[in-house]
């Protein structure tokens, strides 16, 4: 748990850390963990309402207009409309700025209290979206939710990732992002049956968000907060107390040492993002703030869980039949995620990411092959074709479950030092968020006018990454956060830099 600037005896006595699993802890991540479900049911919500048939009557005449037009037509260009594509990817332009003004709030009151402000955020956006009567509202509600997510993934991430013992942090961590996978799995049932309902289903997708929004405020009433960030803030007989409930033991001598000497080096930082440029936290820049949440959405994985109804429904098939899809391919991100989290602290990260870039180039490329040879020419995709499709897109979904989506949280939420984590954190959700809201605003009409170039142009992307973590990340499984820069020191390509500003 304790964080990261190693020097002197910090980082040595990782060894001597004892405790158990507790109830009190796994407590402590359930609710914690909650803020992936706000995140996670807008992914799966946005794209079925956008969908709806009552939702476009109402909001985007012109798009439903054309989208009877071409009822029985597959057509790339169906839901081309950059105002429709704006009701989605203005909560994370929205998320984009709000994570600034997050991370003062999470590093000088805490995780838990970020948590809270989070929650009643996106509470509020949901209650205005549910009863939107114009398109300014409904922007007005995802700016709202927005700012919710924005304070939820900067301080969740960080939460699970100190709160947890180091041999299992990247199961606890990956709460985050099984979490997540529910709300969107949850989020395409109710689209399923809310599309039924006219003319007013859509209300009750987009308002029943004020649900999980309630259960993680109530639970961040009861939730303790972090040992690091009680330490960070000078309340050290708290912070010893919670350790120990959360350890389950009195011996916490050594740990509660190692976060008492992370947390002096970094009072010492008093600006914390401008140290984030420093050769030393170069590698944390690179990797963790930079290229990892970048390379996160150009997966084109987003683009999927947007408008996976969206796609299905341009493929030939119904509403109804386009949302049940969508409720198989959110499944397999709930597998991918159960998966990663049972291995990834035995397997390693770095298995993870690489042999999922594999099987998500051969999807993409399949995916890719499909829709050039036989779809965009007036005629319904063959039965068999459109199986083989929806295979390769769940199998591109189940490897993004167990790689790029956990890990894309993991790795730099564990290997930040103490003295810029939250400051890294901002940046990361910063980047996230900017490329989640360019890819959403863009992607369908890159479908339209690239066509099936574009799954080669995602294929393309994620070779790219592949080669990045290959090059770059070393393993950081069953390592100390407070240990974590000793690995770029022994670096091949990461020692040389670091060794120019030395901690």
């Amino acid at each position: 748990m304790a964080g990261g600037f190693v020097g002197g005896e910090l980082g040595r006595r990782a060894e001597l850390y004892e405790g158990r699993i507790t109830g009190y802890f796994i407590l402590a991540c359930v609710v914690g963990s909650l803020g992936g479900s706000l995140f996670g049911y807008d992914l799966g919500v946005s794209g079925g309402v956008t969908s709806m048939d009552d939702f476009l009557k109402e909001f985007f005449p012109r798009v439903y207009r054309r989208k009877q037009a071409h009822l029985h037509e597959t057509d790339y260009c169906k839901y081309d409309n950059q105002v429709l594509t704006l009701f989605t990817s203005a909560l994370y332009f929205a998320a984009l700025v709000s994570t600034f003004g997050a991370s003062p709030v999470t590093r000088k009151y805490g995780r838990r209290i970020s948590i809270m402000c989070g929650s009643v955020s996106f509470f509020l956006g949901g209650a205005i979206n549910a009863g939107a009567v114009n398109i300014f509202m409904l922007i007005v509600g995802r700016i709202l939710l927005g700012i919710g997510i924005g304070f939820g993934n900067q301080a969740v991430p960080l939460y699970l990732s100190e709160i947890a013992p180091p041999k299992i942090r990247g199961a606890v961590n990956q709460l985050f992002q099984l979490t997540t996978c529910l709300g969107i799995l949850v989020a395409d049932i109710i689209n399923y049956f809310t599309e039924k309902l006219h003319p007013w289903g859509w209300r009750l997708s987009l308002g029943l968000a004020t649900v999980p929004a309630t259960l993680m405020f109530v639970g961040g009433v009861f939730l303790p907060e972090t040992p690091n960030s009680l330490v960070e803030q000078g309340k050290l007989d708290e912070a010893r107390l919670i350790l120990e409930k959360v350890r389950g033991t009195k011996q916490v001598d050594a740990e509660f040492e190692d976060l008492k000497e992370a947390s002096q080096a970094a009072r010492a930082v008093k600006h914390p993002f401008r140290n984030l440029l420093e050769p030393r936290n170069r590698p944390q820049l690179v990797i963790g703030a930079l290229g990892i949440p970048a390379f996160q959405q150009l997966s084109g994985m987003n683009s999927i869980l947007f408008y996976s109804p969206v796609i299905f429904q341009s493929l030939g098939m119904g509403s109804g039949a386009s949302l049940y899809s969508s409720i198989i391919t959110s499944s397999m991100l709930v597998i991918g995620a159960l998966v990663s989290m049972s291995v990834v602290d035995r397997m390693g990260r770095r298995f993870l990411f690489i042999e999922a870039g594999i099987q998500m180039i051969t999807s993409m490329v399949i995916v890719a092959i499909i829709l050039a040879l036989k779809f965009g020419h007036g005629v319904m995709l063959p039965k068999g074709l459109a199986v083989i499709l929806v295979i390769a897109i769940c199998a591109f979904v189940v490897a993004y479950g167990w790689s790029w989506g956990p890990l894309g949280w993991l790795v730099p939420s564990e290997i930040f030092p103490l003295e810029t984590r939250s400051a890294g954190q901002s940046v990361v959700v910063c980047v996230n968020m900017f490329f989640t809201a360019a890819i959403a605003q863009c992607f369908l009409a890159m479908l339209c006018h690239m066509r099936w170039g574009v799954f080669i142009l995602f294929a393309g992307l994620i070779v790219i990454m592949s080669s990045f973590v290959i090059l770059l990340l070393p393993e950081t499984k069953q390592v100390p956060i407070e240990e974590m820069s000793r690995l770029w020191e022994k670096h091949w390509f990461w020692k040389s830099i670091v060794a120019r500003n030395p901690a």
